[in-house]
């Protein structure tokens, strides 16, 4: 069974990623562990005994405030909860808390929405980029406009190093939701023929997978986010997958950010992201 954690903080924004979460349960078996992570400011006048006693009243209000945010949005889906976990945890910073926690409890998927940021907070990272970047449990990042919807399609975008390792992976997400796949490379027009040729011998390995696969020149009038965007708009999947370097040093990931990390910020569609090996 799938254990997917999925964040919340309350806003409006973040109701689209609990709708996604719903939507992959009732496609498939999942344990959902809806994740609020809060911090409470110690006035500096109160002792340690009047504040322990206001935070585990304040706890239990998070708490069921958490119960009821998830519940008004079952009820709006018209559907009920089967295998789920509501979990509170205290922590500053918010996408350490959620790594960790992911971490320590052994979660296969992190749901978080996402929505779109200035220039400034792209350079800083968001809990999304910064979730991407770092965890070592896949993420997906949902659109804060994302209404539920049968997830059909995967469109694997991949730059075909390590494509069978990869492959495996997306299968193992796809098959279960009975979800076809679409593996997309962008390309310079004189690799062509090589690429087709990588690819073909990785999809002859799995000859009951409804896989098929396009190969798009690179317009170098734009970066790769656009060009993929320009795809996504011709093929409509329901959901993206990349595959992202995390081990890029500092400088690189402020002045030559992945591509993956940016593109998580205006994608039309959810994307799944993995740890590239």
């Amino acid at each position: 069974m799938l254990k997917v954690l999925t964040t919340t903080d309350f806003s409006a924004n973040s109701k689209a990623g609990i709708r996604f979460a719903i939507q992959l349960a009732s496609q498939q078996a999942c344990e959902i562990t809806f994740f609020h992570s809060y911090h409470i400011m110690k006035p500096s006048i109160w002792d340690a005994k009047r504040f322990t006693s206001y935070e585990k009243s304040e706890t239990v209000k998070i708490k069921n405030k958490l119960e009821k945010f998830v519940a008004a949005i079952y009820k709006a889906l018209d559907t009920k909860p089967e295998k789920v976990h509501y979990v509170i945890s205290c922590s500053f910073v918010i996408d350490s808390n959620i790594i960790k926690y992911t971490t320590d409890h052994q979660f296969d998927l992190i749901c978080i929405s996402r929505r779109g940021e200035g220039k400034l907070k792209k350079i800083f990272g968001t809990n999304t980029t910064n979730l991407i970047q770092r965890s070592k449990v896949p993420v997906i990042a949902i659109p804060n406009n994302y209404k539920s919807m049968k997830i059909k399609s995967v469109l694997y975008a991949s730059d075909l190093a390590n494509l069978k390792h990869e492959m495996d992976k997306v299968i193992a997400f796809a098959k279960p939701l009975g979800a076809t796949i679409e593996l997309l490379h962008l390309n310079y027009p004189s690799d062509t023929s090589d690429n087709m040729k990588a690819i073909e011998d990785v999809i002859k390995h799995y000859p009951k997978t409804n896989i098929t696969y396009r190969l798009e020149n690179i317009d170098l009038i734009y970066n790769l986010v656009s060009n993929l965007e320009h795809v996504i708009k011709k093929t409509k999947p329901s959901i993206l997958v990349m595959f992202t370097d995390q081990d890029l040093g500092f400088f690189e990931k402020l002045f030559l950010s992945s591509s993956t990390a940016e593109f998580s910020l205006i994608a039309s569609v959810p994307l799944l992201v993995f740890k590239k090996n």
